[in-house]
């Protein structure tokens, strides 16, 4: 894991309408990045929904959320309009800034290995050096977890 102080790596990932979004658009501006390992599954959706429940708190305190998977951006398209999720998803395919951002490596599930995303959270403050780091995160209620420490 990134530690707090460090720079945040730059990066430029499509949304899920397939814009670019990079990090320096937000420069002056706190952002939570969040990586999740599957657009639409149980977990997921629970952590994404919790962004979207609270989004008035974020957006009151100026606060940027943007969710990145491996998914491509038709699966982050559908996932964010069944949900009606009002922030960035991001498509990270390669894996490159999750690993960039220590949240992409190896994974078992069901008796496979396989490469994947980690469920990790980043708060990067607005001069782009990280301010909090959430590793192996609940995704249940994290959202309300982030706000409460930012207060």
């Amino acid at each position: 894991m990134l530690d707090v102080g460090e720079d945040a790596p730059e990066f430029e990932l499509s949304d899920q309408n397939d814009d670019p979004v990079t990090l320096a658009e937000f420069e002056g501006r706190r952002v939570v990045l969040y990586f999740y390992p599957r657009a639409d599954t149980e977990g997921c959706t629970k952590e994404a929904c919790s962004f979207r429940d609270e989004w008035d708190r974020f957006e009151g305190r100026d606060v940027v959320v943007l969710g990145v998977s491996d998914d491509p951006v038709d699966d982050l398209d559908d996932f964010a309009e069944k949900y009606d999720l009002p922030f960035h998803l991001l498509s990270d395919e390669d894996g490159s800034v999750s690993s960039a951002y220590d949240s992409y490596g190896e994974k078992q599930m069901f008796g496979n290995t396989f490469d994947g995303v980690f469920r990790n959270t980043y708060v990067i403050g607005p001069d782009g050096t990280i301010e909090r780091v959430y590793e192996g995160v609940s995704p249940e209620g994290h959202a309300a977890e982030i706000l409460d420490d930012l207060e």
